[in-house]
């Protein structure tokens, strides 16, 4: 490795005394062929098929064709020595080699990362990128909607690409960094992801607007005897709202559960059912004439909503910004969190 003066230089990078190569404080310096023959672009589709283990999946993430990105995967192969993946029933698995190379490319693409990101200017009004981020369902509902209006007007370049967050963050892409952040309960996160608290959101209940009845309020023992409609959270979520009620002794009888949230209010507003829900949401439903809000007959406490980025948007201009924007409509929606 040479030196001039205290700058260290990247190994594969020689002195030479040649007017048509890069100066550095009176030295000139070239590179080898060795340091050329690297393709940097195949570093992220290799970190996506880490996660993905397919290529339809994988080229479907990177927004590119299958052939491209199986015409990367065998330069890949080329420049590694190494198949990386093989082909099994059930999707591709890696190599011990993948394995081993994993954790060092997501390193090296992190800090390069870092370092050019850092020194770009950003403009919102002038901004032209897709980003993709990961929210949960609830934060689909609740939050992206006055996040795109933000955007609209500070950013309209800004165009943002939802992928579904369950419970399991290696599925998003925002562990390679592909994913530029995501939104939602963040369970066990790697040390290579930085999580920021934006808020707290409490439960409430809502039944037809004329149940037979519930009036303003509903009763500990209206609420046993009533059936519910049940929101199902995947994964390890799943049981976060059976836990609050066992702590409060409060049994409920599950009539029917669904997978996302715009499903139940048109269930409740055709039966006599109940649903327990996040009060952000309640309170976008209390909006319409065929349901009411309720307060819950028992605290049943509250849970976190958080935002998650690989460290690599650290210093991002752009992503620096967009984590404002999220900050501030998380702030918003939490001052005007109680329902009518």
């Amino acid at each position: 490795m040479a030196r001039v003066s205290t700058l260290a230089l990247p190994q594969g990078w020689t002195p030479r005394n040649d007017s048509s190569n890069l100066s550095v404080e009176s030295q000139t310096f070239t590179v080898d062929d060795d340091w050329m023959r690297y393709d940097l672009n195949l570093l992220p589709v290799f970190l996506v098929l880490m996660e993905e283990r397919s290529v339809t999946r994988a080229a479907e993430r990177l927004g590119i064709t299958q052939p491209a990105l199986s015409n990367a995967l065998t330069r890949l192969r080329s420049t590694l020595q190494d198949p990386l993946f093989i082909r099994e029933r059930y999707g591709m698995q890696p190599t011990p080699k993948a394995e081993e190379l994993a954790p060092v490319i997501a390193a090296a693409l992190a800090s390069i990362d870092e370092l050019v990101r850092g020194q770009q200017a950003f403009d919102p009004a002038k901004a032209s990128q897709l980003v993709t981020v990961a929210p949960n369902s609830y934060v689909e509902f609740v939050l992206i909607p006055p996040l795109v209006a933000s955007l609209r007007e500070r950013a309209p370049g800004i165009r943002l690409r939802l992928t579904p967050y369950g419970s399991e963050l290696a599925e998003t892409g925002v562990m390679s960094g592909t994913t530029a952040m995501v939104l939602g309960r963040i369970v066990e996160p790697p040390d290579n992801l930085i999580v920021q608290h934006l808020m707290d959101d409490g439960l409430a209940c809502i039944v037809r607007s004329d149940h037979p009845q519930v009036d303003k309020k509903i009763t500990r023992k209206q609420y046993e005897q009533l059936k519910h409609v049940n929101m199902l959270p995947p994964g390890r979520l799943r049981a976060g709202l059976f836990q609050a009620l066992e702590r409060q002794g409060l049994r409920r009888e599950v009539a029917v559960s669904v997978t996302h949230f715009l499903a139940i209010p048109e269930m409740v507003a055709v039966t006599d059912y109940c649903a327990t829900l996040p009060s952000l949401i309640c309170r976008r439903l209390a909006d319409d004439a065929r349901l009411k809000v309720v307060p819950a007959p028992v605290d049943l406490g509250s849970f976190p909503v958080e935002m998650a980025w690989h460290v690599r948007y650290r210093n991002d201009p752009l992503h620096q910004w967009l984590r404002a924007q999220v900050s501030e409509v998380a702030q918003d929606l939490k001052r005007h969190r109680s329902f009518p």
